[in-house]
């Protein structure tokens, strides 16, 4: 075994010589704070270096002591239903943007740019621009709603628990809808016009062609850019942090795990009033947990649709 690994290093040693400099800086950066995360989630004590070892307990904590428990639970379920707005709404949008873009008509490459452009703007910048549009009293959509008498529409957006999450979450899809629209237009443009004209040749409509031969054939996209999906959304924090604060206002009603893991472990403000990053760090754990297995199911999916193919 050890002389077959001498011959396999011999072999591709300028490969791992390039990929060394990558490696490091991930085990670095991103495997060794991860490991430090779920080493601190057992520890319990003021600050940001908990001492005192409690083994299971900030777990159990989190979801059986009142005090934690309704907010770890409010922050997960908000956190589905970003998510689940963010796939429903942007993915379908960047499928349809894409399949319009794919086409041949003047402008295209206007359309592409003005799509994807709003992706290239900082987050913060994004959601203070769309709170001052947002504002219930001088914002542009209310005076908008009010002057083509509309009135009863205008609400305010951020300000009412139950539009707060949608708003934030239709705000996020318009900067980030451009990314889908991409990964799609990529895999449209990837299908053979031959299949695409015999389709047409044998009578099928644009309809069908492109739920029964584009659809079907964007299958893979639609596994990485579910995935893509899933990972960014269940870590979003900025645009909330920037258009509902730390606290997801008004009354948690837009606070997700990225925000309430902020709140316990950071700043300080949940229940105690003073950092716990042992707390912080069983929220980060589990967080992580659910986006490993959410990323191992689609693993699992995507290699026995590969077997059964």
């Amino acid at each position: 075994m050890i002389k077959n690994l001498k011959k396999y290093i011999q072999e591709n040693g300028i490969w791992l010589l390039f990929l060394l400099p990558a490696l490091l800086i991930y085990l670095v950066f991103m495997a060794a704070p991860l490991l430090d995360s779920m080493r601190l989630s057992l520890y319990t004590g003021k600050g940001y270096t908990p001492t005192e070892f409690v083994g299971l307990q900030n777990y159990i904590e989190l979801f059986t002591n009142p005090v934690w428990k309704e907010r770890f639970l409010g922050a997960l379920k908000n956190t589905v239903i970003f998510f689940s707005i963010h796939m429903i709404v942007q993915n379908s949008l960047g499928l349809f943007f894409a399949n319009l873009l794919s086409q041949d008509f003047k402008g295209r490459n206007f359309f592409r740019t003005v799509i994807f452009a709003p992706a290239t703007l900082s987050v913060l910048v994004t959601g203070f621009l769309w709170t001052l549009i947002l504002n219930p009293h001088w914002g542009a959509i209310n005076q908008t709603l009010k002057a083509i008498g509309l009135d009863s529409w205008a609400k305010p957006w951020l300000g009412d628990k139950s539009l707060a999450l949608p708003t934030i979450s239709l705000t996020s899809v318009w900067q980030w809808v451009g990314m889908p629209t991409v990964l799609f237009l990529a895999g449209l443009l990837g299908i053979s016009e031959e299949v695409l004209e015999a389709a047409r040749v044998d009578g099928a409509s644009s309809w069908n062609i492109f739920w029964r031969i584009k659809v079907p054939l964007l299958k893979p996209v639609f596994g990485v850019v579910g995935i893509l999906t899933f990972v960014d959304n269940f870590n979003a924090f900025d645009v909330i942090y920037a258009m509902a604060g730390a606290k997801g206002e008004p009354g948690y009603s837009a606070d997700l795990l990225a925000t309430f893991f902020y709140r316990t472990g950071i700043a300080g403000e949940h229940p105690i009033g003073i950092p716990n990053m042992g707390m912080g760090a069983a929220i980060a754990t589990i967080t992580f947990a659910i986006l490993m297995t959410g990323v191992l199911i689609w693993l699992y999916s995507s290699r026995k649709n590969e077997d059964i193919a």
